[in-house]
């Protein structure tokens, strides 16, 4: 079950964090991975862990908010195989409420988080109504719950499980499967960093206090978003379109 033998995977946003370990478990899966990233040593690291594991994948250094960026890249790959798979995972987070974002901090959210995909589906799909494909997209609970300070992250995240549904609207006929994974705290490197820039000296305590925010009491790991990345992008999930799947330690219906 869970097999990808013979498919090809874009990831974007996969040198780290969650997209790292969705682009590590599809290669192991069988899956040729392309990672699309602005960071070349975490995709290059990545690359290595794949290849070191028997996988295949490559690198294309691409920033998904520029567009002709976005279509040389995707060009790249289709030349070599037409993509079955693709998981627009790359984005920006920031912190704010709408009186301290700026519209500087406003555009670049939306550029990267929201027309990145816009950009990738784009110039992907095309090529994918053929024979037909998945896309999933990284959502998060912000889409699903109110957040302090997060405004501007919030905004692209509704917006990235409302194109979620219009695309599986649209394609379905083309046999093109869309849905999103809305995760709650997930701990990644950015989570770490985040909490020595701005919590310097209490990061333990922090992270204590973010991990309880879930019912659950922890943070997820990386592995269990891909885990469920995966059955979304496999056979055996043939079925389901038009979908958020909250991951969240039962943060969206468990907080009261």
């Amino acid at each position: 079950m869970y097999s990808l033998k013979n498919k090809t995977a874009i990831v974007t946003g996969g040198g780290s964090g969650i997209g790292r370990a969705i682009s590590l478990l599809f290669a192991k899966q069988g899956a040729r991975i392309f990672i699309l990233d602005v960071d070349e040593k975490a995709s290059e690291e990545t690359l290595d862990q794949i290849q070191k594991a028997g996988g295949i994948a490559e690198c294309i250094l691409c920033p998904v908010d520029q567009e002709m960026a976005v279509q040389n890249a995707v060009l790249s790959v289709v030349t070599k195989q037409v993509p079955d798979i693709l998981v627009n995972n790359a984005g920006i987070a920031h912190i704010g409420n709408i009186e301290n974002t700026t519209s500087a901090d406003f555009d670049k959210l939306f550029s990267v988080n929201v027309k990145g995909i816009f950009h990738v589906v784009k110039a992907c799909i095309p090529h994918m109504k053929a024979n037909g494909g998945v896309i999933l997209n990284m959502a998060s609970v912000a889409a699903l719950v109110g957040l302090p300070d997060r405004f501007a992250y919030s905004m692209t995240k509704g917006a990235v499980v409302s194109m979620t549904l219009s695309m599986a609207k649209d394609y379905i006929r083309y046999n093109i499967r869309c849905n999103s994974i809305s995760p709650a705290r997930v701990h990644t490197p950015f989570v770490d960093g985040f909490l020595t820039k701005n919590y310097p000296g209490l990061e333990e305590e922090m992270f204590k206090k973010l991990s309880a925010s879930q019912p659950i009491g922890r943070m997820a790991k990386p592995e269990e978003i891909a885990a469920l990345a995966l059955y979304l992008c496999s056979d055996e999930a043939s079925f389901i379109t038009g979908t958020d799947y909250p991951i969240d330690g039962g943060f969206v219906k468990l907080n009261n």
